[in-house]
């Protein structure tokens, strides 16, 4: 594994980009030198990535808006979930909480994962 160096830096960081590159078109066969190699730069580049890119997770409201934007969903399918219409906009308006019952039928219905539902998150100024 020849020229494998620690990720410190963001040229450290360029350079195992441009290093690992060259195998996506190529992948090596794991257990070979070159896939160890590969598999190194990609864990060094994972952790450097980690460190100093993190992502978050979106907050609950995020959360929703996505999955009904991939998913084809609209207000009125939410409001079929939640009860109501008035609280299917003020949720997606930050206005409205979203409670664990709403994020039970969420989960239940549209397979949120609950743990992104129920984490906090700021509502919007009155």
């Amino acid at each position: 594994m020849e020229n494998i160096r620690p990720i410190k830096t963001e040229a450290d960081y360029e350079w195992a980009i441009e290093e690992i590159t060259a195998y996506f078109e190529d992948q090596p066969e794991p257990g070979t030198p070159e896939g160890d190699r590969f598999d190194v730069l990609a864990t060094l580049i994972e952790a450097y990535e980690d460190a100093h890119y993190p992502i978050s997770d979106p907050d609950p409201v995020e959360t929703i808006a996505a999955h009904m934007q991939m998913k084809g969903l609209t207000r009125r399918d939410l409001a079929e979930v939640l009860g109501s219409s008035p609280r299917a906009s003020e949720v997606l308006r930050r206005r409205r909480a979203i409670t664990l019952d709403m994020a039970y039928k969420l989960n239940r219905k549209w397979g949120i994962p609950a743990e992104l539902l129920i984490q906090p998150y700021r509502l919007a100024a009155r």
